[in-house]
């Protein structure tokens, strides 16, 4: 029991010295980040908190909010498919799949991909694009995760990510890490969990291709008009540290519930707080669920410089056979575009 208090306290106070440290060295070039798809979040059962479950976020939906939480999957397998009618009538495509291998740990595999449809291809020749022609960028990031239980009450996990970006004839790759801790049972508390993460850290991120290239003629000499490439700058990734706390408690032995908080710090944009919550009630092998959740920009004066409110959702998990049936559903309330509608269908072994 000292053991695990004196390892909560540790892991409580590494939390804080990180976010304070971060804090301080912010940089808030809002809008200069590369690959801001790694923001859009995944599975409607934490985005319908507010995303504030870095603490208690469990199974592939955690692939996203907090790595660590992969490991603590209800069975020895999961499957996962979430879409989600994001801004601008862009369309987010989720997959994953993750297994448990005995001691070793818990091992994921997950796919994103952004679908913008057909965009009108304009040049200077031709500003209002009359001859027809056509282009659909291709925003792609492959996952692989790693998680593993310490202890029964601490968990790691770290997801490698390969984001590809490719816009007519010019494309980016870049390499991506998160890590995530989580901790349950802080300060021998039951029900009350912690959990921190790094997210988005690795090199930048630059384009090339031959839609760089430009024809010119040199100023000085006599050679004729010939091609140059322009070259691209490089872009830093939206890295952030994270950390939230969650508590778990039971009205009755069939009613639970769960409240979360978390603070985000980012390096490219302004530092964000989250709260959700979530009820259930389970009646003969069917769980019900109800869910809600807000986030907070302090630093943001103008409610008209805000793009996203408040969440709210529902869930159905049913068990049958040693197989869990999942169906979650969230809304997120967008200003100026319509709202962001995700629906999750996950199955457990």
């Amino acid at each position: 029991m000292k053991k695990s208090f004196f390892v909560g306290a540790l892991l409580l106070c590494v939390a804080v010295l990180l976010v304070a440290t971060t804090g301080v060295a912010q940089n808030q070039r809002i809008g200069t980040s590369a690959a801001s798809e790694l923001l859009i979040p995944i599975g409607a059962r934490d985005l319908a908190q507010g995303g504030a479950t870095i603490a208690g976020s469990s199974g592939l939906e955690s692939i996203h909010w907090n790595p660590a939480g992969v490991s603590r999957m209800n069975g020895t397998a999961e499957g996962m498919f979430s879409t989600m009618r994001y801004i601008a009538d862009i369309n987010v495509a989720y997959g994953a799949v993750g297994a448990k291998f005995g001691e070793f740990g818990s091992v994921a595999l997950s796919l994103k991909n952004l679908s913008f449809g057909d965009i009108p291809a304009t040049t200077v020749d031709d500003p209002e694009g009359l001859a027809g022609a056509t282009f659909s960028p291709s925003f792609i990031t492959v996952g692989l995760t790693y998680s593993r239980l310490i202890t029964d009450a601490a968990s790691v996990g770290v997801t490698a990510k390969i984001i590809n970006e490719t816009i007519a004839r010019v494309s980016a790759t870049g390499l991506a890490f998160d890590i995530g801790v989580q901790y349950h049972g802080l300060l021998n508390v039951p029900g009350l969990q912690l959990g921190v993460t790094i997210k988005n850290i690795g090199p930048q991120m630059k384009y090339d291709g031959s839609g760089l290239l430009r024809t010119a003629t040199a100023s000085e000499g006599l050679r004729p008009e010939q091609f140059y490439k322009s070259e691209a700058a490089g872009f830093e990734l939206p890295s952030m540290i994270e950390i939230g706390a969650s508590y778990v408690g039971a009205v009755q032995d069939n009613m639970m519930y769960t409240v979360s908080g978390s603070y985000t710090s980012n390096n490219l944009y302004v530092d964000e707080y989250r709260i959700g919550g979530e009820y259930g009630i389970s009646l003969s092998g069917v769980h019900l669920y109800a869910r809600g959740g807000y986030s907070f920009l302090p630093q943001v004066e103008n409610k008209e410089d805000r793009i996203f409110g408040g969440t709210v959702g529902f869930g159905v998990a049913y068990n049958t056979g040693g197989t869990t049936l999942s169906v979650d559903y969230a809304y997120r309330q967008v200003d100026l575009f319509g709202g962001n509608n995700i629906l999750s269908l996950k199955v457990g072994l």
